[in-house]
């Protein structure tokens, strides 16, 4: 079976590398000051470096050749060849720490600003990408790109090496040097050639190592569930052929590092090397060649090509460090955001009035899930949403709750538009408790005041009192310090669900939306949500999808959805008489009980 391409496996061309660069450059603005700090000593350490030959040269050549070496000038030139290789490790120590130090700033400047761009983004992004793929990009990706500024401070010092060592040969003899050049356009050649299919290399590398933190990643949130249904081996065989994938492209990866980086320059260098002694041997025969020349022309090559030696081996983490940045890019420059506001800041939410008025949305823009849906809940109404799966009850709480926008219609609080409404405002008056509700790691007291220092821990209390959770909070032996793990684990369903209800109800919303807020407790559990529930409600205009539809009896209004309309409204007494789908859906969930 031929292995699954995509945009990801092809190469990426030099325009398009130079284009993630130029798009990474801002990133690394505001920490500047470190990579001028870090080109200013590569230049420096060139210098030093065309300086410490020439005291070696010139200590064989004048004094040692000649004899006239004595303890004095000895210890003179070890002086001054110490000196410079102080001031030269000295000046390696800046270049390396203000390189390393601009690109770690970077990295947590840039996974900073991704972070806060995931939370900007609209709902859709996260149906349409997996949370592993997204792990991914946060971590390993931005990693990586980071440390592709390392070739930045090899190639400023590559150049600066390059440079000065070349005009230092040159002007030692200008014949060997000039004949030195022979070799550039194979280098540029293989430099060439390497990012080309590299690129391509990396690419598919970066790919499945997402793909790999996703099966990851599911394995881990679905382990129950994979125990249960006895999933083991299918997952594992899953997972062995995706790190397979994985390692295969790291094989890729190993071999044409190992073949185009270090051995390409060392093989020059060993082939420039052989002929600087060839023409200093042919001139030997003829006549008088200057040892410590002989010396300095070796060391100079020695610096031409080690810094060169450098920068293929940070190739690597180059291309690494494109090809992860311009996923980074990717999601930089992702349009899923969440729907705007044009919010009136003097806008406030104070009756909770709801109105839909002919409101169509799809989650693709093409395919409806709600048609022309119109209803209004009066403030301090009850209006029930029931109906069979997919019928687009939670899309109407989506909407509602502004995670996505609607294609056309008006969606109306306090009889105005819900777009001119700050979403502060709408976070704050909107209270939204959900099927399976969220808890962080921490305790208690922080799970619903939800982290805001503004909330005081009478508040807290109250909030729990209010809604029956402090019954079993005040039993725990920590009370409200009680610490919570992932996702509450130590607790019951109905335990998070009124942990749920106080968070919702400290903040004092005008509105409640209720996504099936009972539908995963018993019966016994219920019953004490559902005192809570009728305090919560008081005074408050109230959504709610409803799963048992003996919850929702006492609704002011039901709501009959079918394949996204609305498609019978009233009282429950009424809908029975109708005996229509709702009637439909009582006797179905009798039958389903009397057995």
């Amino acid at each position: 079976m031929a292995e699954r391409q995509s945009v990801w496996a092809r190469s990426m061309p030099v325009k398009e590398q130079l284009t993630v660069i130029r798009r990474l450059l801002p990133y690394a603005k505001p920490f500047k000051w470190f990579f001028v700090t870090t080109i200013l000593m590569s230049g420096l350490i060139s210098l030093v470096n065309i300086y410490l030959p020439k005291v070696l040269q010139l200590f064989i050549d004048r004094y040692l050749r000649t004899g006239h070496a004595t303890i004095a000038i000895m210890w003179y030139f070890a002086g001054l060849y110490f000196f410079g290789m102080i001031v030269r490790v000295t000046m390696q120590f800046f270049q390396n720490y203000t390189s390393t130090m601009g690109a770690e700033y970077m990295l947590e400047n840039v996974r900073r600003q991704m972070f806060k761009k995931l939370h900007r983004m609209g709902m859709r992004y996260f149906d349409q990408v997996p949370g592993g793929s997204i792990l991914s990009r946060l971590t390993n990706d931005t990693m990586s790109f980071s440390n592709f500024w390392a070739l930045f401070n090899t190639l400023f010092t590559a150049f600066f090496a390059v440079i000065s060592s070349f005009l230092a040969m040159y002007f030692t003899d200008s014949e060997i040097a000039l004949w030195l050049l022979v070799f550039m356009p194979f280098l540029a050649v293989s430099v060439w050639y390497y990012q080309r299919y590299s690129s391509r290399v990396y690419r598919r590398m970066r790919e499945r190592l997402s793909e790999l933190n996703t099966k990851l990643s599911e394995a881990i949130t679905g382990i129950s569930v994979i125990q249960q249904f006895r999933q083991e081996r299918r997952i594992n065989d899953e997972f062995d052929t995706t790190n397979n994938a994985y390692f295969k492209t790291r094989q890729a990866m190993i071999r044409t590092n190992s073949l185009l980086l270090s051995p390409i320059i060392n093989l020059f260098y060993a082939l420039g090397t052989v002929m600087i002694l060839g023409f200093f041997g042919v001139r030997g025969l003829n006549g008088y060649v200057a040892a410590g020349v002989v010396y300095a022309f070796i060391t100079y090559l020695d610096n031409f090509y080690n810094p060169m030696t450098q920068m293929m081996d940070n190739l690597s983490d180059f291309q690494d460090g494109v090809v992860a940045g311009s996923r980074v890019l990717r999601v930089m420059d992702d349009p899923t955001i969440a729907p705007a506001q044009h919010a009136d800041p003097a806008a406030k939410i104070t009756r909770g009035k709801i109105e839909f008025k002919h409101v169509t949305f799809a989650y693709d823009g093409v395919n409806p899930v709600l048609k022309d849906v119109s209803f209004v809940a009066e403030p301090g109404q009850t209006v029930a949403l029931v109906g069979q799966t997919g019928s687009g009850k939670t899309s109407t709480i989506n909407v509602l709750m502004r995670f996505y926008e609607f294609q056309s219609g008006e969606v109306l609080i306090d009889d105005r538009d819900i777009r001119e409404y700050p979403a502060k405002e709408l976070r704050q008056k909107l209270g939204l408790v959900l099927q399976e509700p969220f808890m962080f790691y921490g305790d208690i007291k922080s799970n619903i005041r939800m982290f805001d220092d503004t909330i005081s821990d009478e508040q807290v209390e109250a909030a729990a009192k209010f809604v029956t959770a402090d019954e079993f909070i005040d039993e725990l032996p920590q009370n409200y310090d009680s610490r919570v793990i992932e996702r509450g684990a130590s607790y019951s369903s109905g335990q998070r669900q009124l942990i749920s209800f106080a968070r919702t109800i400290v903040t004092d919303p005008k509105i409640l939306i209720l996504d099936e807020a009972t539908a995963n407790v018993d019966t016994e559990t219920e019953e004490m949500i559902q005192t809570g529930l009728s305090r919560i409600q008081q005074n408050r205009t109230t959504i709610a999808i409803a799963h048992r539809l003996s919850t929702i009896q006492n609704a002011d209004l039901i709501l009959v959805l079918n394949q996204g309309q609305i498609v019978e409204r009233g009282t429950n007494d009424d809908l029975l008489a109708q005996q229509g789908y709702y009637y439909d859906m009582i006797q179905l969930q009798n039958s389903a009980h009397a057995k």
